[in-house]
């Protein structure tokens, strides 16, 4: 069973996170961030990983420490629950409508970190939301999962549909990166490992 339970505590962030890659797509999140918990449950439903948050947070400074540890730890967890990633498709990728929005993703579980995000948010909030801050989660996020990363927003108007389009898309190369397929054997590398 390819899950796994991460926990990280600083002085700043209180995060558990847990993740179950063959699931059926529910998400349990709480990171006393409202939008952010919209996006992760967008993210955990498309991507058919069942994915639990519960996280807190110095949030009376601002958002910024708490995003970017949720996508530490959510990096941590998916690199635990991959293992030696024996067997799995390794890549993905995704064209996502929302609306009058399009985003694009393209993942390959490389064991490489590497984020291109192409995304211009014009203004950067929206409610009590810095929409800034995504770039620094899908950051840690591919760091900390070893993971290559192209987010690329080709259009959109309303920033509340470029995100979700954003983390559809993410969501869906994933599921295709991280599926099981009998015929690999081994990882799919000419090296012999990822």
């Amino acid at each position: 069973m390819r899950k796994t339970a991460f926990k990280r505590k600083t002085s700043e962030t209180d995060i558990f996170v847990r993740i179950g890659l063959d699931g059926k797509g529910e998400g349990q999140i709480k990171t006393t961030i409202p939008f952010l918990d919209h996006m992760l449950n967008l993210f955990s439903r498309h991507s058919l990983v069942d994915l639990t948050i519960q996280a807190k947070g110095d949030t009376e400074i601002d958002d910024h420490h708490l995003v970017e540890d949720l996508g530490i730890c959510i990096g941590k967890a998916l690199q635990q629950a991959l293992g030696k990633k024996e067997g799995i498709g390794r890549y993905g990728d995704a064209l996502v409508p929302m609306d009058e929005s399009m985003c694009s993703a393209a993942v390959d579980l490389s064991g490489r970190p590497f984020l291109v995000y192409q995304a211009n948010f014009r203004g950067k909030r929206s409610g009590d939301f810095d929409f800034e801050l995504l770039r620094e989660f899908f950051k840690a996020l591919s760091d900390h999962s070893g993971m290559t990363l192209h987010l690329n927003m080709l259009y959109g108007k309303n920033k509340h549909h470029m995100a979700e389009a954003m983390f559809k898309a993410f969501a869906r190369a994933l599921r295709k990166a991280v599926a099981v397929d009998e015929r690999i054997r081994g990882v799919l590398s000419t090296k012999g490992r990822l």
